[in-house]
């Protein structure tokens, strides 16, 4: 079984000599933009919005960073590497396979498929009410179908592109509409103490936890798979086609973005003080449109948070049965649904919760792999990608879980106070690789 997320294969024997147009290259486009776009990506613009207020852009600005340009990057990087194994095959094979586990597991049964539950879930209570055995019953059928299909994912992911991407942006539309036409505040309001200062860094901080430049780090040799199978040969215009799918997905999660942002900082002046990107949604749909706009935005949290969630479900399932060949793929399904759900009736506050550490300490990791792939010729100074990397992780590693004195020291670096303490160690690890490279020569 393969984790196909494409738009469907071109015909057989069919060849390409250049790279994808027009309407093929847009629903490969839309089909990235859909692998993105699940649940984390609904809730935090509105939840960014509702507590940055007046200064919502400028924070807008770090999470178009972290949110929108990084998982573009990551799926270029790693379309131009041919695969995240041999471009993390860079700084050592074994640091390779481990980051690869941890990314699994994070994208997979620790944090995001977890999160699809849960945040569906939310979207429900308005309408059913909540209690710790509705969300059980809830989980258990949400897993339970959503394994179902994830044997073969194929009969509902081919639609990604062509149906459900314009679903998402339809009601995403008539919400934004609604706030043009009859907005719940006459203006933002003030700012929470978070973004009061250094608003830009937080608005890069929050970012992270859309998970997608985690996430884009397996989306791009799953997006090149696809434009290969569209009849494109030459790896040149594979790469090529990639990057401008890339531009495609990035522009509609900026638009996006900024839509929901928007709308995120009138609700959140009109009704202050709501915990979760969800909450407020949930209370823009029903004062624009009522119990109906409460029924069409959790039919579509659900349809969205379910395409996500089979779709993660599939590919953690097939890249472990890789490394455990001897456990069928329906085994290792099932186990990852099951744990997904259990962690899932966490909640969905907790849950975000729980993902702070584990995304600080990976993301800086990430951006610096994907950072140090763009710049010509690094591969080829084998010492620079395991000190700069390895310097990195071990500043955000110490920074974002409790090691005591190591954490002390990590905590005391330039920057760190902001969250970006592995800049400094980044950099010296850069340095420090470029000049050991030059003297083995």
């Amino acid at each position: 079984m393969r984790c196909n997320f494409g738009t469907g294969a071109g015909k057989r024997g069919t060849v390409l000599t250049q790279a994808l147009k027009g309407r093929k290259l847009l629903l490969v486009g839309f089909t990235l933009f859909s692998m993105f776009f699940g649940a984390g990506n609904l809730i935090f613009p509105p939840d960014l919005g509702a507590k940055a207020g007046t200064n919502l852009w400028p924070a807008f600005l770090g999470l178009a960073i972290s949110a929108v340009g990084l998982p573009v990057a990551g799926v270029i990087a790693v379309a131009r590497a041919d695969g995240l194994d041999k471009l993390a095959g860079r700084v050592h094979p074994v640091f390779a396979q481990v980051f690869m586990i941890l990314i699994y597991l994070s994208i997979g049964p620790c944090l995001a498929i977890p999160r699809t539950a849960s945040t569906s879930f939310a979207m429900l209570t308005p309408l059913l009410g909540s209690s710790a055995g509705l969300q059980l019953g809830y989980s258990v059928l949400f897993f339970g179908v959503a394994f179902l299909v994830a044997l073969r994912p194929d009969r509902l992911t081919r639609w990604l592109g062509s149906l459900l991407c314009p679903c998402l942006l339809v009601l995403i539309l008539i919400l934004f509409g609604g706030c043009l036409l009859h907005p719940l505040a006459a203006q933002y309001a003030a700012p929470t103490e978070t973004y009061r200062s250094a608003v830009v860094l937080q608005g890069v901080l929050y970012g992270y936890q859309t998970m997608d430049a985690l996430a884009a780090l397996n989306f791009g040799a799953v997006i090149a798979m696809n434009i290969r199978a569209q009849g494109v040969a030459r790896e040149q215009d594979v790469q090529r086609s990639a990057i401008r799918a890339g531009f495609i997905a990035g522009g509609l999660l900026l638009a996006v973005y900024a839509m929901l942002g928007h709308a995120g900082a009138l609700t959140g002046a009109a009704v202050p003080g709501l915990a979760t990107g969800a909450e407020v949604l949930t209370v823009l749909a029903e004062r624009l449109f009522g119990k109906a706009g409460l029924v069409l935005l959790a039919a579509i949290f659900m349809l969205a948070c379910f395409n996500t969630c089979v779709g993660l479900i599939a590919c953690v399932g097939e890249y472990f049965h890789t490394l455990l060949p001897r456990i069928p793929y329906p085994v290792l399904a099932a186990f990852f649904a099951a744990a997904s759900m259990l962690i899932a009736n966490l909640g969905l506050a907790e849950i975000l919760r729980l993902s702070v550490p584990v995304l600080n300490a990976l993301y800086p990791v990430a951006i610096v792999l994907i950072t140090l792939s763009f710049v010509p010729g690094l591969e080829q100074r084998r010492r620079v990608y395991p000190l700069c990397i390895g310097c990195t992780a071990v500043q955000s590693i110490a920074a974002a879980l409790p090691l005591g004195t190591l954490s002390a020291l990590a905590n005391a670096l330039p920057l760190a106070a902001l969250g970006f303490g592995w800049v400094l160690p980044a950099a010296a690890g850069l340095l420090a690789g470029i000049f050991l490279s030059c003297t083995e020569k």
